[in-house]
């Protein structure tokens, strides 16, 4: 497994509010998330677990500090080349699937793609499919679909670009515990067959032991570092 970070924060502080009334979200973090890696981020609520993965996505930008998406800062970027960054090096995966629901699975999956301007690596998107089990799904609309099916279809969608990091926030809130434990192997074939990097947010113990690191987060800080921990073990820090 590389060393080599696809992600790194560096001092990076997020802080909402006025400042007679702020609230310090995240308060000098610094971390890097290793590529060909699954890391789970665990806290409870409020304690800027998802603050630090939509700042690390681009999706809210930190008050302070460095982020750096796979060598690029990405802190000082202008909305449009940020928004390119995010379409381009990150693959999103939400618990609420986000799939167009006029468009079949097919083209939900092409639909970075497409916004890119650019063709799909036809043998890249086959061994997607063929991994994620979507072949007899692909012409269906997401109101045909499963609420498993969906997801497949949404990790299928963060894959397709050959991102930098695939970036999951809560991706099985929504799903019951068969087909929640199905995401999680699939997020985990990502990493292991497909040689993607995962960075996803939980509040589940069972969920964040899949990952090969979990990070618990509490007042906006990172408070422990587990490698390969036991939902037993995580419970007991978490």
């Amino acid at each position: 497994m590389s060393t080599q970070p696809v992600v790194s924060l560096v001092d990076v502080r997020k802080i909402y509010g006025s400042t007679h009334t702020h609230v310090t979200a995240l308060d000098g973090v610094t971390v890097d998330f290793g590529a060909s890696e699954f890391t789970s981020i665990m806290g409870p609520s409020g304690s800027g677990k998802s603050t630090m993965l939509h700042i690390l996505a681009g999706l809210d930008r930190a008050t302070s500090g460095s982020v750096y998406v796979k060598g690029t800062e990405i802190t000082g970027l202008g909305d449009l080349a940020l928004t390119r960054l995010r379409r381009e090096r990150i693959g999103f995966v939400f618990q609420s699937f986000n799939l167009i629901p006029t468009l079949d699975a097919d083209a939900n999956i092409d639909l970075p793609l497409s916004l890119a301007g650019r063709k799909p690596d036809k043998a890249w998107k086959a061994q997607i499919i063929a991994t994620l089990g979507l072949e007899g799904r692909l012409h269906h609309l997401p109101s045909q679909l499963s609420g498993g099916q969906a997801q497949r279809v949404a990790i299928a969608r963060a894959l397709v670009m050959r991102p930098a990091v695939i970036v999951a926030d809560e991706p099985t809130g929504n799903l019951d515990s068969a087909t929640s434990a199905d995401v999680l192997s699939l997020l985990r074939t990502a990493v292991d067959e497909l040689e993607q990097s995962v960075i996803m947010v939980t509040h589940d113990r069972h969920a964040a032991a899949v990952g090969d690191r979990v990070l618990i987060v509490r007042d906006g800080a990172i408070t422990h570092d587990l490698r390969a921990p036991s939902a037993k073990q995580i419970a007991q820090v978490a």
